[in-house]
Parts: structure tokens; C-alpha cells; sequence
């Protein structure tokens, strides 16, 4: 069986959405889903591979990217649980920054107090289990920030660093990314409501 959904012109997160929606239905075959950029073609792959899927990936132009997710029976059991996501459980402590700056006022104390506060995170016990950035809280990632080193050092004790890829495309810093992984709003949603504590600065 063979089933393809075309996720072009579709915004975050609904190429993931419509995916998991054909992949519940599926027990067996190759589901081939079209997107028309590679933000959706990363997260699509991300979800494949926590899903334990076999999939490859093929760009046609620089519009027009696939995605071939094999589903096996078994494979097709585990992917489709009642609210089934394809995401880790986290729980823990989550961090949301949804800025470059913390606190309203004047702009230039507010990143200072933002390094300051990325820092001090690096110095918990115990450490966050993820930190989400969306919004210009995707500037402290990328390649020059003041903030990458600290966030690289929280990646590398365990922390997961997770950057909403709309946010990424539309301040057009895909390129620059310094830490962590590309994700979409189902899985950013979706860590807030499984954290035990959200801490937003």
C-alpha cells in the first residue's frame, strides 16, 4: 500500500498533523509526503526517526522536498497510540524563551540580563530537561551570540535545545544555527504541556 499526502502550502505544524493522521491509518506500505520547504522536511525526518521509522529523503527542487516513510505492522502499531506524537516525555523543568532580551524596558539591560540568565541556567542542579526558543528567542542560538556558548554547554550536559523553525525562517537565520535541533509548534505545544514546571524569564 501505497499513500501520499501533499503537505505543500501548509503551515507549521501542519505537515506533521496530516502525517501522523495518514501514518494512524496505515498498518503497512510507504506513505510519501510532499512538502515545499526544508524546515518541514527536517521535522518530518525528526518525527520518522522517533518514531523509529525508516524513511529517505529526496529534494526535487528548492521548492518541492519527500519525505518515504516505510510502515511495517509493528512499526504501524507503535506509531498510532490514542494521542500517540512521536516526541520524548520529558517532565522535568522546561525553560521558554521567546526573546532575545528579558523583561520590558530599556533594550540593552534586557540582553545583558539575558546572557546573565541563560548563564545562571547552566549552573542548576538540576538542569532543565529542554529549553524551547521561538519568537527572536531564536537570535540567542545562532552563530555569534553572546548566549551560544552557555546554550552549547547546557546541550552538552543533557539539556535538549529545541528552535521553532517558522521562527528560524522568517528572520531567515536557518543557516546560522549554533545549538540544538529544528522543531515545529506540535512538539513545541506539546513539551509545555508534559513539563512539570514551565519557567519562562
Amino acid at each position: 500500500m501505497k499513500k501520499t499526502v501533499d503537505a505543500t502550502g501548509l503551515a507549521c505544524p501542519l505537515p506533521v498533523v496530516e502525517t501522523k493522521k495518514a501514518l494512524k491509518e496505515m498498518s503497512r506500505g510507504e506513505l510519501e509526503v510532499i512538502v515545499d520547504n526544508l524546515v518541514s522536511l527536517q521535522n518530518l525526518e525528526k518525527m520518522a526517526k522517533q518514531l523509529g521509522l525508516a524513511h529517505k529523503l529526496e529534494t526535487i527542487s528548492d521548492n518541492k522536498h519527500v519525505i518515504q516513510i516505510a510502515v511495517s505492522e509493528k512499526q504501524g502499531e507503535a506509531a498510532s497510540p490514542s494521542e500517540e506524537t512521536g516526541t520524548r516525555s520529558s517532565g522535568g523543568a522546561v525553560v521558554v524563551l521567546s526573546s532575545d532580551r528579558m523583561g520590558n524596558g530599556d533594550d540593552e539591560l534586557g540582553r545583558v540580563l539575558m546572557k546573565s540568565f541563560v548563564y545562571a541556567l547552566t549552573e542548576m542542579d538540576p538542569l532543565p530537561a529542554k529549553v524551547l526558543l521561538y519568537n527572536t528567542g531564536v537570535k540567542l542560538s545562532i552563530q555569534g551570540a553572546d548566549t551560544l556558548t552557555d546554550l552549547q554547554k547546557l546541550e552538552g550536559q543533557g539539556v535538549e535545545i529545541l528552535n521553532c523553525g517558522t521562527c528560524l525562517d522568517f528572520f531567515q537565520l536557518a543557516s546560522e544555527l549554533g545549538v540544538g535541533s529544528v522543531t515545529n509548534m506540535y512538539e513545541i505545544v506539546q513539551s509545555q504541556m508534559e513539563a512539570e514546571v514551565i519557567i519562562k524569564p
